[in-house]
């Protein structure tokens, strides 16, 4: 699966591939990124392109190495090998300066959850060195948008999985990144707030945005993204357009195919109803 033309990446540089003239460079760009867990290889020479402005789902089975991808890319985890640039700013080079451009929700995300949900996105702003007040207007917003208005002076710690799911995005959100890293950003949302997550999430993709979306979900994935990348085992497996990943099947039968996924299973004759 070919992926768009791109200039090669330059063999070291922070800032390397942003001065290709006449060339748009894509927002993130991956190359050879390698981790080692002891003697386990979770990422192996992964290269990947993301372009600006796409909606781009990362995809894989459990175990695959996507959290450690995108820990690296996000600069929460450093590389055993392999650059990452994103914005044409290489991550670990200038860690400092590329957070400033990069929103991010992990899976099983860690908040100081003592606070209101209202004084984590003013702390989250504040240490963002963001203006006082800025961070107030666009906290408001945001906790409305998110349907957490109600809730803005409840500890965090007293929120639902989807309540904290989404002050966990209003964080990510709030200084107005170039780039947003999500894992599973609709897991424990109901549809009503997933339905508002998504319209927020195509605006700032229409803006010029950059998302990038890990999820197990299948259907949300070919709903929402207009490209994909399939990686198992570290490796990457398929990268492209969903429709061109998905070569004339639905996505969950391709991606099942891609990794090796064995729908035939032992039949369980003992479970059964007594």
């Amino acid at each position: 699966m070919s992926q768009e033309s791109v200039a090669a990446p330059p063999a070291a540089g922070p800032v390397g591939p942003a001065m290709t003239p006449g060339i748009v460079q894509p927002m993130v760009m991956i190359r050879g990124l390698t981790k080692f867990f002891g003697q386990m290889c979770a990422v192996n020479q992964l290269n990947l392109d993301i372009p600006r402005g796409s909606f781009y789902g990362f995809v894989g089975p459990n175990g695959a190495g996507k959290t450690t991808t995108l820990s690296m890319v996000t600069g929460m985890l450093k590389p055993d090998a392999g650059q990452v640039w994103v914005t044409g700013i290489d991550v670990w080079a200038d860690p400092i300066k590329i957070k400033s451009k990069i929103g991010t929700l992990p899976d099983r995300l860690r908040l100081f959850d003592r606070l209101s949900g209202q004084e984590l996105l003013t702390y989250t702003g504040l240490l963002r060195g963001m203006d006082k007040k800025v961070v107030a207007q666009r906290s408001k917003e945001l906790l409305s948008a998110l349907g957490l208005a109600d809730d803005a002076k409840k500890a965090v710690a007293d929120y639902s999985a989807g309540m904290t799911k989404k002050i966990g995005l209003a964080c990510a959100v709030l200084h107005a990144p170039d780039l947003l890293v999500l894992d599973e950003p609709f897991e424990a949302i109901d549809p009503v707030s997933a339905r508002s997550i998504a319209d927020i999430l195509h605006g700032f993709v229409v803006d010029g945005g950059t998302v990038v979306l890990s999820s197990h979900v299948m259907d949300t994935v070919q709903r929402l993204c207009d490209h994909v990348a399939v990686i198992a085992h570290g490796q990457l497996m398929a990268a492209g357009t969903v429709a061109d990943v998905a070569a004339g099947q639905d996505l969950e039968s391709r991606f099942i195919e891609l990794v090796g996924g064995n729908t035939a299973h032992e039949e369980l004759t003992w479970l059964r109803p007594s």
